[in-house]
């Protein structure tokens, strides 16, 4: 019992550890990006070379930033929640960032290689966009086939909470709603 207590203990703090770590990365990322931007502004530089670089940095930040909440959320959260509601919980939003920094790496690329005349290179780019697609495709079929929580609650509890008697069974979101969960 007490190896189960310290083994907490230790994976708490080292949850609040990565989770700060990586908020401090992704705003690092941000104030860097933002005074090399404004630096290259100053310089003359191509506006939409500059604006294609804050965008990229900005969807890497983002997804740094998603990773330290994900982190937060999964390992520093009471030992009594099951893996698999966390998972449902948090994974969706964090593939979801990945998704979409992928996506639009694979845009950007499309759209810097048509600038520079070289099509030739936009294997790369499609199969960027193609991997965000296959990314996010195994997402929904984990969504799909992890089991979803389900919990009995009584029918008089339900019925004042306004949720109709069916199965004698209650979705998460309902008993969220009643305040059990």
């Amino acid at each position: 019992m007490k190896n189960d207590a310290l083994s907490l203990t230790m994976q708490k703090i080292f949850a609040k550890g990565f989770t700060y770590l990586f908020l401090g990365i992704s705003a690092t990322i941000l104030i860097s990006t933002l005074t090399t931007a404004i630096g290259h502004f100053l310089q003359g530089d191509d506006i939409t070379q500059i604006v294609i670089k804050i965008v990229n940095a900005g969807v890497i930040a983002m997804a740094v930033f998603e990773l330290a909440m994900v982190i937060g959320k999964e390992y520093g959260a009471e030992e009594g929640l099951d893996v698999i509601v966390m998972l449902r919980r948090t994974l969706p939003r964090f593939i979801g960032t990945v998704c979409v920094a992928l996506a639009l790496e694979g845009l950007i690329m499309v759209i810097k290689y048509s600038q520079l005349d070289l099509a030739g290179n936009l294997y790369y780019p499609v199969a960027i966009i193609i991997s965000s697609a296959l990314l996010l495709t195994a997402l929904g079929a984990f969504l799909r086939l992890a089991p979803r929580q389900v919990m009995d609650t009584p029918v008089v509890a339900r019925e004042e909470a306004g949720v109709p008697a069916q199965s004698g069974r209650v979705s998460v979101v309902a008993a969220g709603a009643l305040g059990c969960c």
